[in-house]
């Protein structure tokens, strides 16, 4: 094989688990531990890697996160397919509160239930659940955000603390061993109010979310009851959610579980 292809290899299991040490290169590659080392000192030097004590870990990447109308226009099959699954979760006379996530957005517009009580910070959220009957909406009064098209500040936060819910339903940017996270802090305090407020925790992510960290933390894993997500995770972040007691549902598996 070579270096090239090696190269390419390598990058492609970083893209997936996030970290690399060199005996997986050895192992994954067959090579030694010197071709190895060549590889990651040539990646490095082509800034695609950050070396570390015995491996290499992919760069932070700090992506600008577009407006509401930019994400929706990006609203992919797996965000319909988790908002789908979501949506099968709420039951009739349930009390939800639905943060301003566009995965939660997908949930919004499958939800077909009755006597049914949204709280939400969300201007889309409740414009859809409007054309729908049976759910009396709380829409949460504050400071817009003209751009993400959500209510913010410290009336949003207490005027949560009136509601108790059975369940909430949040996006994230990130989620890793370092918790949920999301790029604008003024929304992230809302959501962390919102967890409190509620009895079961349900955090929607597509698959490229996982192993991600994001700016600010509003939630540690341990507060999550449930993640649901479209393609089962690798190992490590399997046994990580399990360690924080998270359960996790999957799409892809619900679908196999269709087919058979």
């Amino acid at each position: 094989m070579y270096q090239e292809e090696r190269l390419i290899a390598i990058m492609e299991y970083l893209k997936q688990h996030r970290r690399i040490t060199a005996e997986q290169i050895c192992s994954l590659l067959h090579i030694s531990r010197d071709t190895a080392r060549r590889d990651l000192v040539k990646l490095k030097e082509r800034g695609a890697i950050i070396r570390t004590r015995g491996g290499a870990i992919l760069p932070s990447v700090h992506q600008e996160v577009p407006g509401y109308s930019g994400r929706l226009l990006t609203v992919s099959e797996e965000k319909n397919k988790i908002g789908k699954l979501a949506a099968s979760l709420i039951h009739k006379g349930d009390r939800i509160i639905l943060d301003t996530s566009t995965t939660v957005q997908a949930c919004a517009e499958h939800l077909n239930v009755t006597d049914c009580t949204v709280i939400t910070n969300s201007i889309n959220q409740a414009d859809i659940l409007s054309a729908k009957e049976g759910i009396d909406i709380h829409l949460l009064g504050g400071k817009l955000q003209k751009e993400h098209r959500f209510l913010y500040g410290a009336s949003v936060v207490e005027k949560l603390g009136d509601y108790h819910a059975d369940k909430v339903l949040i996006g994230v940017v990130g989620i890793s061993e370092n918790g949920l996270t999301i790029p604008h802090e003024e929304d992230g305090m809302v959501k962390r109010k919102m967890i409190r407020q509620a009895e079961q925790v349900i955090a929607l992510s597509d698959h490229s979310k996982l192993g991600r960290t994001s700016f600010y933390q509003y939630a540690e894993l341990h507060e999550i009851d449930l993640l649901i997500t479209d393609r089962l995770p690798d190992q490590d972040f399997c046994d990580l959610l399990d360690r924080h007691g998270v359960e996790l549902l999957v799409t892809e598996s619900e679908e196999e579980d269709e087919d058979m």
